[in-house]
């Protein structure tokens, strides 16, 4: 007998109510505000979903912490496959080490899909002065401490691209959080600040309207759905940090019961409306299963501690 079957017939055995499972409604808790991105995709990836649960599949909104709060109501939650959360994995490999949380490290919950990647970008309200990235760092080295630069929260790869490429562009700006683009769009185009780090889905729509103007992008290079907008590293600085969407499940959740969700959200995530709804707005599907996906989080972990203690977020 293999060693995943010998697992399966244990999670049966030990957990009977796998076997029949779903039998009542799933929550998928999602950590940001309804109308941002993390929101719609959770929406779009929970309708492609379910077909599969015939008690009904719930999106729950659970702003606050940078994503934080949803993780650790979902890590405190029964292992039995009724409450998931969907996240970006900066509140995995960010939130998680600056803050006392239900969870530590992505040994501490049961990753099962990733579901899409894309990198953030830097804009401007369209009625500003600054046509470019240039102008506005030039102005901030200037006006030290004058420019606000808004964010989905501290500790948000958002936040980490700001501070990556204030520190190798040799300026300051002031870094204002926010509970996500719900609350930072309003306050860039009331003139509240100066600019914002936000998602390609969630600009898009702006940047189409000619009500912002994206200046850089923070991809490897540059995205076809913004073909005019240079990136950080062709204009000189290292700076590329990117964010993944994935679903997970309390630790020590039944096998089955995860199989049964990572077949559901796979099949959602590879219909090709919702990849042509991603792709238009600059996000990548971008599949990846339970253990690999675990391997990555460990990686991303590690490799923003060093980010995370040269900013003084986390303690050496």
């Amino acid at each position: 007998m293999t060693r995943l079957a010998l697992l399966l017939l244990l999670s049966l055995s030990v957990f009977p109510a796998a076997a029949q499972y779903p039998v009542r409604s799933v929550t998928l808790l999602a950590g940001y505000p309804a109308g941002g991105l993390v929101d719609s995709v959770a929406r779009q990836v929970a309708e492609g979903m379910r077909a599969r649960f015939p008690g009904g599949l719930v999106v729950v909104n659970r702003p606050g912490a940078a994503g934080a709060v949803a993780v650790a109501e979902m890590a405190r939650s029964q292992p039995d496959g009724y409450t998931i959360v969907l996240t970006p994995h900066s509140a995995l490999v960010i939130a998680a080490q600056i803050n006392n949380l239900a969870y530590k490290t992505p040994d501490d919950y049961d990753p099962f899909i990733n579901l899409v990647a894309y990198y953030p970008l830097i804009a401007v309200r369209s009625e500003s002065k600054y046509k470019t990235i240039r102008q506005l760092l030039a102005d901030a080295k200037d006006h030290p401490g004058m420019i606000r630069v808004g964010s989905p929260g501290e500790g948000t790869s958002s936040h980490l691209n700001l501070e990556e490429l204030m520190f190798h562009a040799g300026v300051k700006m002031v870094h204002v959080p926010y509970a996500g683009w719900g609350q930072s769009s309003p306050q860039l185009l009331g003139g509240h600040i100066e600019a914002l780090v936000a998602q390609p889905g969630e600009l898009k729509p702006m940047v189409d309207g000619r009500r912002m103007r994206a200046l850089v992008n923070f991809t490897p290079v540059r995205h076809p759905v913004f073909p005019d907008v240079p990136t950080a590293k062709e204009l000189g600085w290292e700076v590329s940090n990117g964010v993944w969407y994935l679903l997970m499940a309390p630790k020590g959740t039944p096998a089955p019961v995860v199989r049964h969700l990572h077949d559901a959200a796979r099949a959602a995530i590879e219909d090709p409306k919702f990849k042509e709804s991603m792709n238009s707005r600059g996000i990548d599907v971008d599949y990846r299963p339970g253990e690999p996906l675990r391997a990555d989080l460990w990686r991303e972990y590690r490799l923003h501690t060093a980010i995370l203690q040269r900013i003084g977020l986390l303690k050496r």
